[in-house]
């Protein structure tokens, strides 16, 4: 009697070359940009013990204490302008990766993306951990930290480009939304193991928060240089469908619905456009449709999220009496949420194919939580935990969905006419202009925050109803075509 085929075996051989490329690029690619954010977090879990309240730790025997409150402080942040140090720090960082990202796509579309992704990652690797080295070198010149920061945040603009144009390449739009909305996970998950790793040796040796992730980023651009496959044709696998067709998209012979998400179908009744060989100009770009609105409402979208990666653990530990370590483990649970509305937003937006409506409503969702959020989010841990979770969801909701789905569906547009050379300098110009509320959101946090945390809600509830109103004419088409008055189409044929 013949025998069966192992289980495992089955499972293995029930996808198809293609499939295990695909599905390999993807977790590559994950593993790099969770890196990126990985190396960007540390500094916001630092900042509680650069300044701290220190009448409430025992000095040293040895210590000849002269200020009872700034003495175990890391000067120069033990002054009363702390907080716009801190946001000098920040902006200094956000300011660079802003102005470096607008021709980071340019650079990105012309040299390999291999070299540049590596490269990039090294030098990450090397200014996060020259940050650290302050510790040890004893440096207390905000001078030296601001330089850091600044060259830290030009080679980080070498990443988002980068690995969207990469993904882009590999997987079609069928399924685009919710592939993107797993993928897009990275930013959280990095933000998670930051703050974990930052928060081991915060109250020990603050360096080593910067060391390490700078080493982790290091060695995976080395891993990116052995093992990126840029393009599916590199390897002989099947070109990826950019766009709707007419036909039902037909599947492999194995389909499953596992399969279906990694495989993509090859153009059988017509004949695959022709690439461009011209990479597409920075004006080409903004002519697409769609590419305006969605950059600024990611400029206040972002604005939101990134005001929480630098300040949350900051307003946790002030507000909510959490030492260092607690307040960045706890503010771990925005990026936890954000995870889930990543996702949620990519499925719904496959579904409906109404991008602009999903991050809308969910944008509409977040003014009022974040209002709450700070009004009772502080009662119980229950409710923090809770409003922290619900506010992480729907405000990097539409922030993951932007910058992942949306910029890959304008990048491969139909009237680019086959020229895939434009998905990096779209979601440069994209991710750049979003870089620009990221800047100002911090820098606007450090100047209103001695005001009260209240005003620093409203800065942010005020860029959420902004990003709203900036997908207006979006949404309208979407729901005139949902209603009948024109032909029902997914994506962005329409805008």
């Amino acid at each position: 009697m013949r025998s069966s085929l192992a289980p495992g075996i089955k499972f293995i051989t029930s996808f198809s070359r293609d499939s295990w490329y695909r599905g390999f690029i993807l977790f590559l690619t994950f593993l790099f940009y969770t890196s990126y954010h990985l190396s960007r977090k540390p500094i916001s879990i630092v900042k509680t013990e650069l300044h701290r309240n220190c009448s409430t730790v025992i000095p040293p025997g040895n210590l000849n204490v002269t200020n009872n409150e700034t003495w175990c402080d890391w000067a120069p942040f033990d002054q009363d302008n702390y907080n716009t140090l801190f946001g000098a720090l920040d902006n200094s960082f956000l300011v660079a990766y802003a102005i470096g990202m607008f021709f980071s796509g340019i650079f990105g579309e012309r040299l390999p993306l291999r070299y540049y992704l590596s490269c990039g990652m090294i030098l990450s690797g090397f200014f996060t951990a020259l940050f650290g080295l302050g510790y040890y070198w004893n440096i207390h010149s905000i001078w030296y930290y601001a330089f850091v920061q600044a060259m830290n945040g030009m080679v980080q603009t070498t990443g988002w480009p980068a690995v969207v144009a990469c993904v882009g390449n590999w997987f079609g739009k069928g399924k685009r939304g919710l592939i993107m909305g797993v993928w897009n996970s990275h930013t959280s998950v990095g933000n998670i193991l930051g703050s974990l790793i930052a928060g081991v040796f915060v109250s020990s040796a603050w360096g080593m928060s910067f060391i390490v992730p700078g080493i982790i980023i290091a060695a995976m651009g080395i891993l990116c240089f052995f093992f990126l496959v840029e393009k599916p044709e590199d390897v002989n696998c099947s070109l990826p469908q950019h766009h709707d067709s007419g036909e039902q998209e037909p599947h492999l012979w194995n389909s499953s619905s596992t399969e279906e998400i990694f495989s993509s179908p090859e153009a059988s009744t017509s004949e695959p456009a022709v690439e461009q060989s011209e990479a597409i100009s920075f004006c080409g770009a903004l002519r697409i449709p769609g590419v305006l609105e969605f950059s600024f409402c990611l400029l206040f979208a972002k604005l939101v999220s990134y005001t929480f990666l630098y300040w949350l653990p900051l307003y946790i530990a002030n507000v909510a009496h959490f030492d260092s370590k607690s307040a960045g483990d706890m503010s771990t649970l925005f990026d936890v949420g954000g995870i889930v509305g990543g996702i949620m937003a990519g499925l719904v937006s496959d579904y409906t194919g109404g991008r602009a409506t999903t991050c809308w409503v969910m944008l509409v969702g977040a003014a009022p939580m974040l209002f709450l959020y700070n009004h009772v989010g502080q009662n119980s841990l229950g409710t923090t935990i809770g409003m922290l979770l619900l506010c992480g969801a729907l405000v990097n909701g539409p922030y993951a969905l932007i910058t992942t789905a949306v910029s890959a569906d304008l990048g491969t547009h139909e009237s680019l006419a086959g020229n895939s050379r434009a998905l990096s300098t779209v979601t440069a110009i994209i991710d750049g202009t979003g870089s620009v509320g990221a800047a100002l959101g911090p820098l606007l946090a450090g100047l209103i925050s001695p005001t009260g945390w209240n005003n620093v809600f409203y800065m942010l509830i005020t860029a959420d109803i902004c990003a709203c109103l900036l997908l207006s004419r979006l949404v309208f088409k979407e729901v005139k075509g949902w209603c009948g008055h024109s032909a029902r189409q997914r994506g962005f044929k329409e805008i």
